[in-house]
């Protein structure tokens, strides 16, 4: 089975070192520490649920698809 992936970016903005992992697609391993103010861009399944942890806690969780980056040409204008 091929999973679709899509495009994703984060943003550490927080003062905290973050790990930031996916645990919801089986057989799927993504798993990243960030420093405060470092960026990643990476490709996961729209379905992933990207967990967040700082200080070996649970802060937050963000479902993929709210972090797609869509290209210029695929996002409405304010303006049409």
């Amino acid at each position: 089975m091929v999973i679709e992936r899509i495009t994703c970016y984060y943003a550490n903005t927080s003062s905290q070192i973050q790990v930031i992992r996916i645990a919801n697609v089986t057989d799927w391993y993504f798993e990243r520490i960030l420093f405060p103010g470092q960026r990643l861009m990476f490709e996961a399944p729209a379905e992933a649920q990207l967990e967040i942890y700082a200080n070996a806690a649970l802060i937050n969780e963000i479902l993929c698809g709210q972090l797609e980056v869509r290209s210029p040409e695929t996002v409405a204008s304010p303006l049409a």
